[in-house]
Parts: structure tokens; C-alpha cells; sequence
């Protein structure tokens, strides 16, 4: 008996000596990516979704029911005229009778990117070329599937299906960093969050669009050399370069104006839109009405948005709905706004939350849809035949997501099952609904629900990631909340080590604290979600935890999720609270037994870069150590619509600029790497350039690394594995 009791617990003392662990390699080659159904659309009978197969050759029909494939919409070995090995993505006409098929993409921006589409008939399953005259941007179909329209070299281009796949071109002005038809450039893309800047009407009579002249905007430049991975054959001898349109804080924006076709008669206007001279045109979206295209405009400091009813024929635009609120407008209303037979459902901060808000075609509040000290996170669609709509909100608190229906009288009914973060794709009956549920320990599981949120099937689950994670003994992410100095509460979340924590206070007694952080406005790092973290479930942060550091993420002031007033209090002064409450983080948890408070580091990764840089100027000198890759480290570099809408102009709010790590160099306390790629479209390697060399000047030792040809993304190749390697040593030399 004590023979056996002594192998039973040298087994157990042996366990985390036994299990697995996480390696750099592994993680940045995403042997621990969790798995999810992409490519979904709901179909137009209400009972099924499609998808693209797993080996991208077919296009499937599944059951909203059962998950179970009904049907095979489009096989690569059965459609005829064209061979194709595999396709991207695919885009459905409304009757479903024809697919656009996605291949040969190749990125631009962020969301933009061009493609070689081919029209498939699904009745006699044949191929054909969208276009001859080179790969296309952005097709859209007409209402009745009859016609295609894109954009191709800046220029708007329309197919009729019906007469043999003619193609006409609609505007013939469009030139690469002057004019663009069609698309959005560069800073409304990114910004606004969109790359289709055109739409049919109801009953496919007219084309609207939105046209950028960017002749005035400034250009931009940054080298292209060579590299590897893939490699630039073209700069083999000598580097090229990179040159576009960027607006920067101040400077002048592309001038916008709307215009209308006329399919038949082929005649192009300019709709009579009584838009600020430097204001903006974030969306346009015909109604059911023909005659009415909703132009939503903003004035420059972006705190009133406007929206007009654009008669396309007469040109003449009425304005039917003004929401101005204190500060500014976020994104929501653009990204959310959803038209429907008789109206459209616009989101508003104007109550303090982000809530829902029903108007009919003539601009009248018909009711709130939403109420509530809570933020709605997304909104899903509205049924005017029953009055109910749904939605994604936080009413839980801010690290939670919950899916929602709200009927006409007001009642809400929460359809998910389980409390962290949920999100749905509904049927277009609203009959069933995908959701993926998540938290911080689960990676992600995808249901099939039915009206009332029970799970008919269960899609993935993630078992063989489950499976995986077992074997590590990684332990369980912890949330927390502290007052800071100035009476703010704040959430985080914390991971320790699976070893026992010290109990003792001092310096050398506790353990290595790294911190990372986003803290952008709007943003949210703390959410109970498997996509958290640096990598998702938190792992970047486990595999530190495994080399003996503590793990923290707080989100200060500014961070979303709490309703306007705590989101909106950076306003002109980015960065100035942000690192108070970093720091703050860092006193908070130097006053915890198991810390060591010299030995407490900060990193993150753009606006994480910039807010690891300025808690490392913000004075009181509680970093060791910290990391910024892809930082901005002056907003007069950034672009003008992100910038201005926090900071005004630098005209408008000098001081306010003046208050970033550039300034403040010589204050800057522990070791510090910078990381940047020089082709970054987004955070332009400037912004290290002029800060390293601030450091420079004030004799301010730092390491810089430098990574060729790559975006803002850092990747390609062995790049990840390189970047993280060198993060994690330069904690391990400063930390420990």
C-alpha cells in the first residue's frame, strides 16, 4: 500500500512536469487555430444557408435544422466552359439562379482587393467570364440577378446577363491617385470600414455611386526592396517604391459627390447633396422606394450625421433624419444600417448606448427598438412583419455578449444558451439562427438554434483543440476589477503561472509582470471570448505564464463596452489617460504579495504600440521593459478621419498633439524595442523612424528591428516567428 500510495503521488507531483507545452513555433504556425463555418449565407426559402466547402470546390446547401447538406450548388468538376481547380468566395444573385465565383484574389487595402469573377448559371451548371478586360473589384448584382455591376481601374463598369454579357462602361474619369469611381480610397476604406461605394435601385432602372477626387490629397511613399517570402523579383536590381493617396491629420481629403446612371437612357447626374466642402459620404443605400437613396453624410469633426433622401432621377435631396451627439460619431451607424421594405434601422449613441432606432422612408421615428444602460454590439435584422428585431448586446456587463430578440412591445428575449460571447447568422425568415458561442477557456462552438435559442445541432466544437489544450496544463484566466488612484474602476483579466505564487513582498521576491494592451477608443482586450489575448484564447499570454511571468490585460478609459461617457473621455487628449491607467495597472499589481514591482513590463501592438510607448514617458517610471511594434508615435502622421475624430485638426488642438512619445523621449523609463515594417500602408514606418531618432538625440538607448516589405500585419514567411521570438527575449533579458 505505501509502495502504490508513493507511485500515486509521484505521478501527480509529475504532471506538469509530464504534460505538453506550448512552443513559439507551434503557436505562430497555428497548430492551435481554432476551427469555425465560414463563407455562410442564409437562402432565400429560410431553411438553409450555404457555404464553401472545406477544400474550396464546391459551394454547399446545409439544413438551418439540422446541419445535414441538402444540396450541391456549384462543383468545380461539374461546371462546364470554365476548368478551375478551387474558387475564393462566391457572391449569390438575389433569386439565387446565378453565383459570381471568386478566384485569383489579390489583396489591396484592408477590406479591398481585386478578382477574376466568373458567372455560373446553376440551371445548366456552364461558366463564363464576368469580363475580359482584366480582373474586377466589388461586383454587385441588380435586384432582379439581370446585371452585374463593378469596378475595374477605378472606373464603374455594368453587365447585362440577359444580352449575352454585354459589358458597357459607365464612367470613363476614373485614374489611379486622382479620381475613383465606384470604391472608396484609401482612409474612407479603412476608416469607415467598407469597399463598395455603389448600389442598385429597387427596380434596377439606376446605379448610384459615390466619386473620390483625390487629386489635392497629398501622396505618400515608402520603398519596396526585394525580400523573400515572397520575393519582389522586380527590385532584385533596384528598389521601387510604393505611392498613393494618404490624408493625414489637417491635410486635404479626397472631395466626394454622388452621382446616378440612368441604365437606359445612360444619362449621369450629380446628386444636389448640400455636403460640407470637407465633409464625408460613409455610405449610400437605395430603399424600396426607386426614387430614394439614403446619402449618409458627416461634417469633418464627424459629430453630426446627416441623412438625406436622394431622388436619383431629379437630383434633389432632402434631409430626413440629423443625429448629432457630444464628441463624435463611431462607426456603428455606417456598419449597421440595414434598409427594409417601408424603412431602415439607423444606431445612435444619442441616449449614451449605442441603441437601435426604427424610422420609416420619410425620416419619422417610428420607436426605439433597444433601451437601456447597455451598448448594442451588432445588429442582426428586423422583421416587419412581426415588429421583432435581433441583435447582439451586453447588458451582463461589458466582458459579455448575448444574442437577443426584442418584440414590437418591448420584450426581450436573450436566444443564446451560455454566458461569454455569442454571435449569430439568422435565417432570413428569422426561423432559425448559427450561433458561435465562446469564452475565455472554450474556443469557439458553433450551434444551430431554432426561434426560441434551443440548439438543434451542434456544427464544430472544437474537440480536437480541446483535445490538444488538455495536455497542457495551462491554467485558468482570472478576472478582476480595481479602483485606480483617481477613484476609476477598471476591468482585466490576469493569468498566473501553474507553479505556486510566492507569498512574500519585495524586490526579488515576487514574480515578472507582462502586460499587453490595446487601449484604442471603442476597443475591448477583456471580453470572456476565446478571441482574446494576443493570439486568441490567450495562448501568447500562456506560453509566457509557462516561463515563470505573470499575464495581465486592463482596458483604461476610453475602451468600449461601457457606454459613451467612459469611451468619449480621450476625446482630443488620445493617449493622456490611456497611459495613466496603464500605469495605474502596474502600481495595482505591485502591491500584490507575488509580484516583483521591478520587474513589470508592457507591450502591444499599434495603438498598443503607441500606449506602451507613452506609459513608458508618462513619468512615474513603473516599467522595466516594454515592447511597441507598429506604434503611432505622433497623430500629425496618422490619417485624417481616424485622427480627427478623436484629436480635431492639429489647428484646433495643438496641445493635444503635442502631448505624444516624441515629445516626451527623453522621459522614457525601461528597456524599450520598437518594431515596424516598411511597407506599412496603415502605420507608416515614419512614425519609428522620427521617434527612434528623438531617442537618438536625447541619448536614449532602445533596439529597433526592422521588417522588410511587410504591412501592418508583420507576416509572411518566418516573420511571425521572428517577431514573437524576439518579443519574448527581450522580456527574458529584461524581466528576469
Amino acid at each position: 500500500m505505501k509502495r502504490i500510495f508513493f507511485l500515486l503521488t509521484l505521478c501527480v507531483c509529475l504532471l506538469p512536469a509530464l504534460a505538453g507545452e506550448l512552443t513559439l513555433k507551434d503557436l505562430t504556425a497555428g497548430a492551435y487555430s481554432a476551427k469555425g463555418i465560414y463563407g455562410v449565407r442564409p437562402l432565400n426559402d429560410g431553411e438553409r444557408y450555404s457555404q464553401l466547402s472545406a477544400d474550396s470546390r464546391q459551394i454547399i446547401a446545409r439544413s438551418f435544422r439540422t446541419g445535414e447538406q441538402t444540396a450541391v450548388l456549384f462543383d468545380v468538376a461539374t461546371a462546364r466552359g470554365v476548368r478551375l481547380n478551387s474558387i475564393d468566395g462566391y457572391i449569390m444573385s438575389p433569386d439565387e439562379q446565378t453565383i459570381l465565383i471568386q478566384t485569383e484574389t489579390k489583396r489591396i487595402y484592408r477590406h479591398s482587393f481585386t478578382a477574376v469573377y466568373y458567372i455560373y448559371n446553376v440551371r445548366n451548371q456552364t461558366l463564363a467570364r464576368l469580363s475580359d478586360g482584366g480582373p474586377q473589384e466589388v461586383p454587385a448584382f441588380s435586384p432582379d440577378g439581370t446585371m452585374v455591376a463593378f469596378v475595374r481601374d477605378n472606373n464603374l463598369f455594368l453587365v447585362k446577363l440577359l444580352f449575352d454579357n454585354a459589358e458597357s462602361q459607365v464612367t470613363k474619369d476614373g485614374e489611379f491617385n486622382k479620381i475613383i469611381n465606384g470604391k472608396p480610397d484609401w482612409v474612407n476604406e479603412e476608416e469607415f470600414s467598407f469597399a463598395r461605394a455603389f448600389d442598385f435601385n429597387a427596380d434596377g432602372t439606376m446605379l448610384a455611386w459615390i466619386r473620390y477626387d483625390e487629386s489635392a490629397v497629398k501622396q505618400f511613399s515608402f520603398p519596396l526592396y526585394k525580400g523573400a517570402n515572397p520575393a519582389l523579383e522586380e527590385y532584385a536590381d533596384y528598389p521601387g517604391a510604393y505611392t498613393y493617396k494618404y490624408p493625414i491629420a489637417g491635410e486635404q481629403n479626397a472631395k466626394v459627390t454622388v452621382h446616378s446612371y440612368d441604365i437606359k437612357s445612360h444619362r449621369i447626374q450629380q446628386m444636389k447633396l448640400p455636403l460640407d466642402a470637407d465633409g464625408y459620404v460613409p455610405r449610400i443605400r437605395f430603399t424600396s422606394d426607386p426614387e430614394k437613396l439614403l446619402v449618409l453624410t458627416l461634417n469633418r469633426h464627424q459629430d453630426r450625421l446627416d441623412i438625406y433622401a436622394a431622388n436619383p432621377r431629379s437630383t434633389e435631396c432632402k434631409l430626413i433624419v440629423r443625429d448629432q451627439v457630444d464628441k463624435y460619431i463611431t462607426e456603428e451607424p455606417f456598419k449597421n444600417l440595414q434598409v427594409f421594405p417601408g424603412g431602415f434601422v439607423l444606431t445612435s449613441e444619442r441616449s449614451g448606448y449605442n441603441h437601435l432606432y426604427l424610422y420609416d422612408l420619410n425620416g419619422t421615428l417610428q420607436r426605439q427598438l433597444t433601451k437601456g444602460d447597455f451598448v448594442v454590439k451588432a445588429f442582426y435584422g428586423y422583421n416587419p412583419q412581426t415588429g421583432d428585431c435581433y441583435y447582439a448586446a451586453n447588458p451582463e456587463g461589458p466582458q459579455y455578449q448575448a444574442v437577443y430578440r426584442a418584440d414590437a412591445k418591448g420584450n426581450v428575449t436573450c436566444l443564446s444558451q451560455q454566458r461569454g460571447t455569442n454571435g449569430a447568422t439568422f435565417a432570413k425568415t428569422f426561423k432559425y439562427f448559427m450561433n458561435v458561442y465562446s469564452n475565455i477557456t472554450t474556443p469557439p462552438v458553433t450551434t444551430l438554434n431554432d426561434a426560441k435559442g434551443k440548439v438543434l445541432a451542434t456544427l464544430e466544437d472544437n474537440a480536437s483543440l480541446n483535445s490538444k489544450l488538455s495536455t497542457l496544463n495551462l491554467p485558468k484566466p482570472e478576472f478582476f476589477s480595481f479602483k485606480t488612484s483617481e477613484g476609476v474602476e477598471l476591468n482585466g483579466y490576469i493569468i498566473k503561472p501553474s507553479t505556486p505564487l510566492p507569498d512574500g513582498r519585495g524586490t526579488g521576491v515576487g514574480l515578472p509582470v507582462v502586460m499587453y494592451q490595446y487601449s484604442g477608443p471603442g476597443s475591448q482586450q477583456v471580453l470572456d471570448s476565446w478571441w482574446v489575448g494576443n493570439m486568441g484564447g490567450c495562448l501568447y499570454e500562456h506560453y509566457l505564464a509557462q516561463q515563470g511571468y505573470i499575464c495581465v490585460c486592463v482596458d483604461g478609459r476610453g475602451t468600449g463596452g461601457r457606454g459613451a461617457q467612459f469611451e468619449k473621455q480621450t476625446y482630443q487628449n488620445l493617449g493622456l489617460l490611456e497611459a495613466k491607467d496603464q500605469v495605474e495597472t502596474a502600481l495595482y499589481l505591485a502591491s500584490l504579495p507575488y509580484v516583483d514591482k521591478d520587474r513589470i513590463g508592457i507591450w502591444g501592438w499599434s495603438y498598443g504600440g503607441f500606449n506602451t510607448l507613452m506609459s513608458m514617458t508618462e513619468g512615474r517610471g513603473v516599467f522595466a521593459a516594454g515592447v511597441a511594434v507598429a506604434p503611432v508615435t505622433n497623430y500629425r502622421f496618422y490619417d485624417s478621419v481616424y485622427t480627427e475624430r478623436y484629436m480635431r485638426t492639429p489647428k484646433e488642438n495643438p496641445t493635444g498633439y503635442d502631448r505624444n512619445p516624441m515629445t516626451r523621449a527623453k522621459k522614457l523609463h525601461g528597456a524599450l524595442l520598437i518594431c515596424h515594417g516598411t511597407a506599412d500602408d496603415n502605420v507608416h514606418y515614419r512614425n519609428t523612424a522620427e521617434f527612434t531618432e528623438a531617442l537618438v538625440q536625447a541619448d536614449i538607448p532602445f533596439m529597433q528591428l526592422v521588417y522588410t516589405n511587410r504591412n501592418h500585419f508583420i507576416q509572411g514567411g518566418n516573420t511571425r516567428h521572428h517577431l514573437y521570438s524576439s518579443i519574448t527575449r527581450w522580456f527574458e533579458d529584461h524581466l528576469k
